[in-house]
C-alpha cells in the first residue's frame, strides 16, 4: 500500500471520527427533533433536485468539448429573470389567476426559450472562435462570459432583488401538511413542482441521449471529433444543439428557483453555479447519472450538515464546497466515475 493511500485512508478515518463524534452530541443532546431532521431532509432534496438539473448542463458540455461552463450560472439567471418578467405581465392582467397551469407552463417555456438562446449564443461567440485553442483558454473566455452576462443583468434589469409574482394556485410556502413526531411537516406546492419536473428533465436528458439520433450523434463527437466528421455527423451543429439543451436546462433550473425560493438578482445564478459544478464532480463529471445522483446528494448534505455537525446554518455553503475538496482528495472522479473518450483520459 503506497504512503499517498494510507495517508488519504486516514485523512478519510480522521474526517469520519470527526463527524461521528459531532453528530453524537447532536443526539444525545437531542438538539433537533424527528420534525426538523425531515424538514431539513425535504429541502435538501428539493434544492438538490434543482443542483442536478444545472449540473446537468455542465457535465453535458464538459462531456463534448471537455471543457467547464463557468458561465452556465448566468445562463440560469437569465432565465429566472424571463420567467419573472413573464409572471409579472400575467400577474398585472390577471392570466396567472384565471390560468395558473397556462401560466406556469408559459413561464418556463420563456424562462426555457431565452436561456437556449443565451446559451447558443455563448456557444457561437465566446466558445466556437477558440476550440483548437489550449485547454485553459476556453476557461478563461468562460469566466469572462460570466462576469459579462452578471454586469449585463445588472445594468438590465437593476441591482435591486425581485420577486416572483407565483400564482395563487402555487403561493410560496403553502402545501401539504404532514405529522412527524406528533408536529407538523410542510411539503409546499412549489417544492413538489421543483422536484417532479427535475425529475422529468433528467429522465428526458438521459433518454434523448440515449435513444435518439442526437444523443447517438452527441456520444459520437464526445468519443472522438474527427471520426464522427468522417462518418457524416455536423459537429459543429451537434454541439451548438448540445449548449441548446444545456441552455434549456438552465432556464428551468432559474424559473424553477425563483417559483420556490422567490428572489432572483443579477447575480442570484453564481452560487448555485458554483454548487452545481461541485455536483457534477461529486457524482462524477461527464457521467449523465452521476450528475443527477451528485445534484441530490450535494443538496441533501449541504442541508443537513450543519445540523449533524452542530454548526451555524449560515455555513452551509462553506460545507457545500468542502465537499468538493473531500471529493477531490478521496475520489477524483466521482461517486460513478468520469465518462471520457480514450483520447481525453
Amino acid at each position: 500500500m503506497s504512503l499517498g493511500l494510507l495517508l488519504r485512508l486516514g485523512i478519510g478515518l480522521l474526517v469520519l471520527a470527526f463527524f461521528a463524534y459531532r453528530f453524537y452530541g447532536v443526539l444525545v443532546r437531542g438538539a433537533y427533533g424527528a420534525e426538523t431532521w425531515a424538514r431539513l431532509a425535504i429541502s435538501g432534496l428539493i434544492i438538490g433536485s434543482v443542483y442536478a438539473v444545472i449540473a446537468l448542463g455542465y457535465t453535458l458540455v464538459y462531456g463534448i468539448l471537455f471543457m467547464i461552463n463557468f458561465a452556465h450560472g448566468e445562463v440560469m439567471m437569465i432565465g429566472a429573470f424571463a420567467g419573472y418578467f413573464v409572471l409579472e405581465a400575467f400577474a398585472a392582467s390577471g392570466f396567472s389567476a384565471r390560468q395558473p397551469v397556462l401560466a406556469i407552463i408559459i413561464t418556463f417555456l420563456a424562462g426555457m426559450t431565452v436561456s437556449m438562446l443565451v446559451g447558443i449564443s455563448l456557444e457561437r461567440i465566446a466558445y466556437r472562435p477558440l476550440r483548437g485553442a489550449p485547454r485553459l483558454v476556453p476557461l478563461i473566455s468562460a469566466i469572462g462570459a460570466s462576469i459579462f452576462l452578471q454586469n449585463a443583468a445588472q445594468l438590465m434589469f437593476g441591482s435591486m432583488r425581485r420577486t416572483y409574482s407565483n400564482p395563487p394556485a402555487l403561493e410560496r410556502n403553502v402545501g401539504w401538511v404532514l405529522e412527524v413526531a406528533g408536529k407538523p411537516v410542510s411539503i409546499t406546492y412549489t417544492g413538489v413542482l421543483t422536484f417532479a419536473f427535475s425529475v422529468v428533465l433528467m429522465v428526458g436528458l438521459y433518454l434523448l441521449v440515449q435513444r435518439t439520433r442526437l444523443g447517438r450523434a452527441m456520444r459520437a463527437v464526445a468519443e472522438n471529433k474527427e471520426a464522427a466528421a468522417l462518418m457524416g455527423v455536423d459537429v459543429d451543429r451537434v454541439i451548438a444543439n448540445t449548449f441548446a439543451i444545456s441552455g434549456v436546462l438552465a432556464g428551468a433550473a432559474g424559473v424553477m428557483w425563483g417559483l420556490h425560493n422567490g428572489i432572483i438578482y443579477h447575480y442570484v445564478g453564481f452560487i448555485p453555479g458554483l454548487k452545481a459544478f461541485t455536483a457534477a464532480v461529486l457524482g462524477g463529471i461527464g457521467n449523465i447519472p452521476g450528475a443527477m445522483l451528485g445534484g441530490i446528494v450535494l443538496g441533501i448534505a449541504e442541508s443537513l450538515t450543519p445540523a449533524v455537525l452542530d454548526m451555524p446554518f449560515q455555513l452551509k455553503d462553506v460545507l457545500a464546497f468542502a465537499v468538493l475538496v473531500l471529493v477531490l482528495i478521496f475520489r477524483p472522479t466521482g461517486i460513478l466515475g468520469e465518462v471520457l473518450a480514450e483520447e481525453k483520459v
